[in-house]
């Protein structure tokens, strides 16, 4: 069933591209292309079928958008916390090992000399 509804969404974002690519430039931007202000919302250009293709075109790729992410999630989480099982033992850690000590040093040898007197 994803791979059905996968195969819908691929070819409504390629229609919906065709259709965005096919509409008439609004001006705009950069000055660039046709257009102005003269057909800025006349009668002619709000009820283009173009238009409401497109805007049909998106409302059916966002619905399959969601459709896909909810029939993902509904496979890959379990339904429940009762379904999921008790949770498993946590693993006893290892005893830690005995520290290992230094080795032994020789005791500091004493100065011939005492460097301050002595009083």
């Amino acid at each position: 069933m994803i791979i059905l509804l996968l195969a819908i969404h691929i070819l409504v974002a390629v229609a919906l591209v065709g259709a965005v690519l096919l509409q008439k430039s609004e001006g705009g931007a950069l000055g660039m292309g046709g257009g102005g202000m003269s057909g800025f919302m006349t009668g002619r250009s709000t009820a283009n079928l173009l238009t409401r293709v497109t805007a049909v075109l998106a409302a059916t790729f966002m619905t399959t958008s969601v459709l896909l992410v909810i029939m993902h999630n509904r496979e890959r989480a379990p339904r429940s916390i009762l379904e999921q099982g008790a949770p498993a033992a946590p693993a006893v850690p290892a005893a830690p090992a005995a520290p290992v000590a230094p080795p032994p040093q020789a005791p500091p040898a004493e100065p011939a000399q005492p460097s301050a007197p002595l009083r």
